[in-house]
């Protein structure tokens, strides 16, 4: 049986839910309330949350460009427009694209 890093009370392991509908499991300490994810907990959420996310596009050729056409789902929720401006920002892994 696990115990709490600040009690010493008995952990039980709990179920819940994130906002998004994402079910997870952490521990909660009956004696102080305590609530703990373990870094396999945390994974599992976050694996969750990138499979949720992911949303793939083709690149084409526009004229001298390059292009990427933005999923439906995400011109709806990030309220994307026609002929809109954009920020593009390079980072590590990938670009970023934040609507203007």
């Amino acid at each position: 049986m696990k115990t709490c890093s600040e009690c010493k009370g008995k952990l039980k392991e709990m179920k819940a839910q994130t906002p998004e509908g994402v079910e997870y499991k952490y521990f909660k300490c009956g004696k102080c309330g305590e609530e703990i994810l373990d870094m396999k907990q945390l994974h599992n959420v976050a694996e969750k949350y990138r499979e949720m996310k992911r949303y793939n596009a083709k690149v084409s050729k526009w004229g001298m460009s390059l292009g990427v056409r933005i999923p439906k789902d995400l011109v709806e929720k990030y309220d994307f427009k026609d002929n809109e401006e954009v920020t593009m920002i390079p980072e590590k892994e990938g670009i970023r694209i934040i609507p203007a």
